[in-house]
Parts: structure tokens; sequence; C-alpha cells
């Protein structure tokens, strides 16, 4: 009989980003390795596409403990897989498995890094550490980082020294390498629209390079807060890149990965991310990327696909002119080396046979050198 695994996730809707993205690209392989499910409470317009899955649908606040514990009594899952943070149902609805005797692995998804949990720090994240968030962490048969940064991240919080590092997945199926690189003058930013982005510092850094964006476009993809994509505009306005500058709101689907076809380079200058998808997305097209110790892509000097650079303007500035005297062969050669990495390293069958031994490990409390470091 298969392992039958259960993820929780509050919401599976696109806008919420990267964790629901993640989960709509594992659960089609994962799924054809154990009987798997899905319980999450917020069913909106237009969710991620999950396969080879069953989807629950619970209620949420106080009564998510009650709900969820109902599911779990039904289902029986073998292993329960909790993903996000700083919401209090994501705390029932661990108590309620583990009140079971059910296993539990935590994936917070970067939702810990350092930069995350000192915004708002007094007002917003202090009082949900000490009420929950802590316990969360502390009371995880499993925590799950998806690259090494993210797990010394977490060891430095020293609430949970169990750690497994897995990096995120990504289809390749669905992302074709292009079929040619002639330049076409097109740089891509695209994800959610976030303070933590860094898209401020894309548009300064742009703002200095000007005398050579003649026939450019600069493409600025994703959805986020109406008064934060009002402020981008204006900055935009403000640098005089109006005729450069393009926000052309949240991409998906097939018209997503024409765009990252489309672009000469790929170019995220965050913060703080834990894994990135989209950069995995971008290499995965055969577009190579610039972005930044802000996320674990160091992979980008190793397979020489691309630029990974410190945050900021200067640096940012810098990459942004050689890249754009890069010519078309080495372009295509960095492409064909972006899409080489994915799928050594991030095809999702590589992943989610992973996750399969971390579950096993999790169910037998078995801890070895590949699963528990």
């Amino acid at each position: 009989m298969s392992m039958k695994v259960l993820h929780y996730i509050p919401s599976l809707a696109v806008k919420t980003g990267g964790v629901a993205s993640y989960l709509s690209v594992l659960s089609e392989a994962l799924g054809k390795l154990v009987e798997l499910h899905i319980a999450t409470n917020y069913e909106c317009e237009q969710e991620v596409k999950t396969l080879n899955t069953t989807i629950h649908r619970i209620s949420s606040g106080l009564t998510c403990y009650f709900s969820a514990k109902r599911l779990l009594n039904e289902l029986r899952p073998d292993v329960v897989h909790i993903n996000g943070c700083w919401q209090p149902q994501l705390l029932f609805f661990q108590r309620a498995a583990q009140s079971l005797r059910i296993p539990v692995v935590l994936s917070p998804h970067g939702m810990l890094e350092p930069w995350i949990v000192k915004r708002h720090y007094w007002t917003r994240k202090w009082p949900a550490i000490q009420l929950y968030q802590r316990g969360l962490v502390k009371r995880a048969d499993c925590l799950h980082a998806t690259a090494d940064t993210e797990k010394d991240n977490l060891l430095r919080l020293g609430w949970n020294p169990r750690i497994v590092v897995i990096p995120n997945a990504v289809n390749i199926e669905e992302l074709p390498l292009k079929d040619n690189w002639r330049t076409k003058r097109r740089i891509v930013f695209m994800s959610r629209l976030h303070v933590k982005k860094g898209i401020e510092l894309l548009l300064e850094a742009l703002s200095y390079l000007k005398p050579h964006l003649d026939s450019y476009e600069v493409i600025i993809a994703g959805e986020g807060e109406s008064h934060y994509v009002e402020t981008l505009k204006k900055a935009a306005i403000s640098f005089g890149l109006s005729e450069v500058v393009k926000f052309v709101g949240g991409i998906y689907g097939a018209e997503k990965v024409c765009l990252l076809q489309s672009a000469d380079f790929f170019v995220l200058p965050t913060y703080s991310e834990n894994f990135g998808i989209v950069v995995a997305e971008a290499l995965a097209c055969g577009t190579p990327v610039i972005t930044t110790h802000g996320t674990p892509w160091k992979e980008l000097e190793d397979f020489a696909c691309g630029w990974y650079i410190q945050v900021g303007v200067n640096s940012l500035k810098n990459t942004l002119r050689e890249a754009m005297s890069v010519t078309e062969e080495e372009i295509e050669t960095m492409g064909r080396n972006g899409r080489r990495l994915i799928e050594e390293r991030f095809a999702t069958s590589i992943v989610a046979g992973k996750f399969l031994e971390q579950y096993k490990a999790a169910m037998c409390k078995t801890p070895t050198d590949n699963i528990w470091n």
C-alpha cells in the first residue's frame, strides 16, 4: 500500500505566488509516488493547477483545529507536510496532526529569513513569535529548507536543528528551451511586486544607464498591493524611464513562458529569497539570469549561466552594463548552460524522490546523513 501524504497550505491562489506555485509543480511528480492530498482554507476564482492529488477544504481561524482534526481522522495520513509561517492556523493544523501522533514536516518557504523577520518586527513578528510561531517551528518533526543558506538561517534561530535541504522542483516539460538567442533588447523582471524584491534598486540602476537603453524595453511583470505598484510607477517616471520600463501586471501560463523566452536576460535584484523559483524557470527557458546574494543561486557562477552579485545599485548597474554588451553567441552558451543546470538538479522527478525519502525518515524517525542534517 502506498504512503499517504497530506500537504496543508492556507491558500492555493495564483496571486499568492511562490508557495502555491511550488506545490502545483511538486504535486504532479509526488502524486505518482504517494497517495497525495492537499488541505487548504481558501477557495478563490483563480487557483494554481494541481495534478495527481485530492483537494480538501477546511475552515480557517479558530475552528481550523477541529476542521483539521476531522479531516485527519478521516484520511489518517502517514505524514503531514505544512507549508508556510506566520498564520495561526498553521499551528492549529500541526497540533491536530501531532495529537494523532502523525509526524509533521514544516516548510517555512523563506518566511523566517532574517530580512523578513526584521521587517515590522515589534508590531507584527515579535507578537507572533511569542504567541505561536516559535512553537510551530520547535514542535515540527522536521524542517524543510530549500537551500543551504535557508538551513543556516534556521539553525541560527536555535528553535529546531532537525533540518533537511531539498530544492524546489521545476517542471521542465512546461518550460521548453528557446529556439534562438537573437538579441531582442529586452530585460525582464518577473515576481511579486514587493519591497523585498529590490525593484527600486533596478529602477535606480537603470537611471544611470539611460544612454545605453536606446531601443531597450524593461518589462516589470507581477502583482502587488496597488499603492506600492503606484509608488514604483511614479519612481520610473521620476527617473525618466517611462518610455523604457513597462508594468504589465501578472503574467501566467503560456504567456509567462513566452515572456521568459523572449528576454535577453532576466533580473531579480532581491534583498532576500529562500529559493527564487522564477530564477529556475528563466534558466530552464535558456535565459541568462542576474540575481543577488540574497538568493541561494551561486550555481549561476558554477555553471556560467548568469551573474551572482551583491545587493545594491552599483553592482546591479555595472552588471546590467556588462550584460548588455554580451554577444549573441555568449548569450546562447549561457542559456544552454542554465538549462543543463535545471535538468541536472531541479527536475520534478528528482525533487519528488528526495521528498519521498524525507517522508520515510520522518515516519521512522531514523536520522541519516542524506535526509537529516
